[in-house]
């Protein structure tokens, strides 16, 4: 997905500047899965501050799942799940291209239980396009649909997309450490 990211900041000079103005740097989309795409906009790193200069971007380095008190900002649509029901769909090729394309939270998914994650994060939701299900691991089912927003604090999930149109989600993460 092609998304035209804006990083505004404080010059040394002390005024307001654009410091650029092109396409997103981590933009990725699925061969193996049509239809799916994520996009990194922006990772912040523990230690972010706001200071005159050029803004510290991690977004080239970053791994899709922020560290503690590290932030994330991500685009990512979602395919009809039928896309990947079908007779030709490759488990396999999937599994490995997510793992090239979206490290660190590629890791975080369950082999046994497709889709069913959990980051060490608190999470802000926000449905852009069309409608999506949000599954907890005690089967409970939320459908969201546009506009609607999923607030989660480092809870079991997976994502569903049963209608018959994509799905497109900005997910801001917030590394956190989890207690006990």
């Amino acid at each position: 997905m092609k998304v035209r990211r804006v990083v505004a900041g404080t010059g040394a000079d002390g005024r307001s500047r654009v410091f650029e103005d092109a396409l997103a740097p981590r933009a990725a989309e699925f061969e193996s899965a049509p239809g799916f795409a994520a996009t990194l906009l922006w990772a912040t790193s523990a230690a972010g501050q706001i200071a005159r200069g050029t803004p510290s971007d991690r977004t080239a380095s970053a791994t899709f799942v922020p560290g503690q008190g590290e932030t994330l900002l991500m685009f990512v649509t979602f395919p009809p799940d039928s896309t990947m029901m079908c007779a030709d769909f490759d488990g396999a090729a999937f599994g490995a291209e997510f793992a090239q394309k979206i490290p660190g939270l590629a890791e975080t998914f369950e082999p046994d239980h497709p889709g069913m994650h959990t980051t060490d994060s608190i999470d802000y939701d926000v449905v852009l396009e069309g409608e999506i299900t949000l599954e907890l691991d005690d089967g409970a089912q939320v459908l969201l649909r546009r506009h609607d927003v999923a607030v989660q604090h480092g809870n079991r999930h997976a994502w569903r997309n049963l209608s018959d149109r994509p799905a497109t989600m900005l997910f801001v993460l917030m590394g956190a450490k989890r207690a006990g």
